[in-house]
């Protein structure tokens, strides 16, 4: 089946519709476009798992806070297309924002508690803006299944509760980060980055590595763990820290030991871009490097 190009709703349900009717398993990669090898690895195990694959192509403008990047975020929508025509997608959606907005909508998809910490305060209403266009989506495209980066942690979090709370019928798979040679996690804003700044910031990577390897030579002081990693952060040059810290993987609740598996997450502004990175621990003495095998998981 060669690759179609939607636009419109109806054209979004009428596809999907009949792929559904050929007794097609459909599963969703949501993304905002400027595809990269992460969005390509998510697109591909969506291939493995379901027979009918749809991406969506949509900057958000609710998930943008005044003064972010909206306005000079990549758009790649040619390239975007053809990266999926390689992939074998079946169906992409690239709505104009009055598609997916009216004029003055009154109705937002709102998560507490997890959207509280972490990024949640350094970037007000962001949150929300991704569950209320993921919920939208969810109810255009209608998916089995639905693929995220474990790189946006905190959002897969937050997700997964929606999709459980507002009970949608989908499965929500999050896949390994996919990473640079240097550590540094794919992302569509490493674009930003100046040749001096990209150098610095696989320091990010290197020093969640360290915290890692502390973690497994016994270290369960929360504070001493924060302590060295926003030191190597600093050493690696000038960047400012939004947070550092160590919270349960469900909860994301702050841990004050390391008793358990634990999801260690930095947020840091390299010049004027804002990379966010993390990585799973565990006292047991197993490290996730988000590179290898990573178990999905429903919604819960």
């Amino acid at each position: 089946m060669s690759l179609k190009v939607a636009t419109t709703i109806d054209q979004v349900r009428e596809a999907v519709g009949r792929a559904r009717q050929a007794g097609q398993r459909i599963g969703f990669v949501p993304t905002m476009g400027a595809l990269h090898a992460g969005h390509l690895s998510l697109i591909r195990a969506a291939r493995a798992d379901c027979s009918f694959v749809v991406v969506s192509l949509f900057v958000n403008p609710t998930q943008f806070a005044p003064g972010e990047d909206y306005q000079k975020y990549p758009r790649t929508l040619d390239a975007d297309v053809q990266a999926c025509r390689r992939e074998e997608v079946d169906l992409v959606f690239a709505p104009a924002a009055d598609v997916m907005y009216a004029a003055q909508p009154l109705t937002t998809v709102h998560v507490a508690r997890l959207t509280d910490v972490l990024c949640g305060p350094h970037r007000p209403g962001h949150f929300d803006g991704v569950t209320t266009v993921v919920a939208k989506l969810f109810n255009i495209v209608q998916p089995d299944a639905a693929y995220f980066g474990q790189k946006d942690a905190q959002q897969a979090v937050v997700i997964k509760q929606m999709t459980a709370d507002l009970l949608f019928p989908v499965e929500i798979v999050v896949c390994p980060t996919v990473r640079e040679d240097d550590g540094l996690a794919m992302s569509s804003r490493d674009a930003y980055l100046s040749s001096h700044e990209r150098a610095q910031a696989a320091a990010i990577y290197a020093a969640l590595e360290a915290a890692a390897e502390r973690v497994a030579r016994g270290e369960r002081a929360v504070t001493t763990l924060v302590e060295q990693i926003t030191a190597d952060l600093e050493a690696a040059g000038p960047c400012k820290i939004d947070y550092v810290s160590i919270v349960d993987p469900e909860t994301l609740q702050a841990l004050q030991r390391v008793t358990g598996p634990a999801l260690v997450a930095v947020a840091v502004r390299i010049g004027s871009t804002r990379l966010i990175d993390n990585l799973l621990v565990d006292a047991g003495g197993a490290v996730g490097n988000n590179n290898g095998a990573q178990p999905t998981g429903e919604a819960q």
